[in-house]
């Protein structure tokens, strides 16, 4: 379960003024770099996602994978190698194999971590990731409230102390998820939710950490998880393939206290310049749950409760008039509780079949927590959605995820960078890349 880390009042290191003319801090300005949730296709990066998926792999097996010629990867394990993201294992070379194209490669995992910090409008996560997509550890704390720049202090300040416990990994990119408007290429965000308007959100982690800094919509995020870190997730072929994602496209729903979708084509997230769009303003109408006859304002977890506080599900105030305790109440068997649920099942199950209808994807995944922490409610949603279609049945799949989903959707922001150019990546995040005067952690203290 996640530990709960306390924000550190008032604390701002190593945060220097902003530019009045950027709004953010000009010596991280070169630090953000735009989200790569996308297959890599780069040779590098192609031998390196091999070794991901399948190492320890043998040189001319990551040349059967990815249809590059062995002098091709020859040369990309050796720069990897060098590079220090790939490591030799020669105990499990080949017995009587002579030269070392014979000996076998994986990842170069333990030295390293990614940071990912997936800011909700609730409660944030920290959480750090090794090379191979793991979770090695979260944290969660409530988002900070107030204007934006106190807000943002705190969140850089939270992930400088967490940061402060790693003794023995490096860690090589921060990668933040958030909802609102996000610009990936300058790391700003609009998020009315939280106040939040053109915030350096990745400007100033980027100063504060001294780090390669991505800022994506979490719900891009979400999907470049499914794309790229899901693969090890699924039973079957895709868990040795990843290019077999590259010809398909892919509709990603999302739904907790807010609604979104994300559309990945061609083994890429599909990101507009001008930000994503949304399905907050879908119609939807339902007299038990209420709302404004909007999508989100009447399956957010905030509607559930509201309703189920009018129908004395929960009390209406106190520490157990909580989203959870309407879960409860469901489990043993509370008619209106189940009820409620059964309702956001159905107009969820509607709305992802009309969004289905649009856009014909050829693969249909649905994540958050309206989803996955009530999966007693999928049944409803499917059969909602199977009346609601009228194309023909395609089959809706649970995020790889589960709960996780938020925190998978930032450690794939921390890491799209590096799979999709392990090298360049490691050269970003080299203190030698920091000389321009951003105070840098190349090495967590021991």
């Amino acid at each position: 379960m996640p530990t709960t880390l306390h924000q550190p009042a008032g604390v701002n290191h190593s945060k220097r003024a902003l530019s009045p003319a950027s709004g953010r801090p000009p010596q991280a300005r070169h630090r953000i770099v735009a989200p790569a949730l996308k297959v890599p296709d780069a040779a590098a990066a192609s031998v390196f996602g091999a070794a991901r998926l399948r190492g320890p792999i043998a040189r001319d097996v990551i040349a059967q994978v990815t249809q590059l010629s062995i002098a091709t990867v020859n040369r990309q394990v050796t720069a990897l190698l060098d590079a220090g993201v790939l490591r030799e294992r020669a105990d499990l070379a080949v017995s009587g194999a002579i030269g070392r194209p014979r000996v076998p490669v994986e990842v170069n995992h333990e030295p390293y971590l990614t940071l990912g910090i997936h800011i909700g409008a609730r409660t944030t996560s920290i959480v750090a990731t090794d090379l191979l997509g793991r979770t090695l550890d979260v944290v969660e704390t409530p988002t900070p409230r107030g204007s934006q720049t106190a807000a943002l202090s705190t969140l850089a300040a939270s992930a400088h102390r967490y940061l402060s416990r790693w003794h023995r990994r490096r860690p090589l990119w921060v990668g933040i998820a958030t909802g609102g408007v996000v610009n990936g290429s300058t790391g700003h965000v609009d998020h009315p939710r939280l106040g939040w308007s053109d915030a350096a959100v990745g400007p100033v982690i980027a100063e504060t950490l001294g780090l390669p800094v991505s800022v994506a919509s979490h719900v891009d995020a979400m999907a470049g998880a499914e794309l790229l870190l899901g693969v090890r997730r699924q039973p079957g072929p895709a868990v040795s393939d990843p290019l077999s994602t590259s010809v398909k496209t892919s509709l990603y729903v999302y739904a907790r206290e807010t609604v979104g979708y994300a559309l990945s084509i061609g083994g890429r997230v599909h990101s507009p310049t001008s930000g994503p769009g949304t399905i907050a303003g879908l119609p939807a109408q339902s007299e038990l749950l209420g709302g404004t006859g909007q999508l989100e304002s009447t399956v957010s977890d905030e509607a559930v409760l509201i309703a189920a506080r009018k129908a004395r599900v929960v009390p209406t105030e106190g520490p157990t008039s909580t989203m959870a305790a309407v879960l409860r109440a469901a489990r043993k068997g509370n008619p209106q509780a189940l009820t409620l649920l059964a309702e956001r099942a159905r107009v969820l199950g509607e709305a992802v079949a009309l969004l289905r209808d649009m856009l014909n994807p050829d693969d249909l995944v649905v994540g958050g927590q309206a989803f996955t922490e009530y999966p007693e409610g999928m049944a409803q949603m499917e059969a909602a959605y199977a009346e609601r279609s009228v194309m023909p049945r395609r089959e809706i799949r649970l995020t790889a995820f589960g709960n996780r989903v938020q925190e998978a959707g930032a450690g794939v922001v921390s890491l799209g960078g590096l799979y999709a150019d392990p090298i360049g990546a490691m050269r970003r995040a080299s203190p030698a890349s920091a000389k321009s005067g951003c105070t840098r952690r190349s090495e967590v203290p021991a």
